[in-house]
């Protein structure tokens, strides 16, 4: 059996519009909604930065967990996402980023 995994997410504009969302790949997902990919809602508000994300093995449990957030009033959904993530930082903001000194070992330093 193959190891599945499902994301539960929240994307925000630099404005504070918040979207909900669930994917298979919240690597393909982030990079969807950075690049404007993603249509609808999450596009029209230019909801590009990852604030949360929650994984799941189990795609039932994945998409309860999004319902459970989207019927969430919004001062619950900033209180969730300050809980891990204070700061508001873009979770994807450097994924994909290569390493400026890719290979390089402490120990040649």
């Amino acid at each position: 059996m193959e190891d599945h995994r499902y994301f539960v997410y929240i994307v925000c504009s630099r404005s504070g519009t918040l979207y909900v969302g669930m994917t298979n790949s919240i690597y393909r997902r982030a990079s969807e909604h950075k690049s404007g990919e993603f249509e609808g809602f999450a596009s029209k508000y230019y909801c590009d930065r990852l604030v949360y994300y929650q994984s799941f093995d189990d795609v039932h449990k994945a998409i309860a967990r999004e319902k459970q957030l989207k019927g969430w009033v919004r001062r619950k959904k900033i209180a969730l996402i300050e809980s891990v993530n204070p700061r508001w930082q873009d979770l994807a903001e450097k994924w994909g980023a290569e390493m400026a000194f890719a290979g390089e070992s402490i120990k040649n330093k």
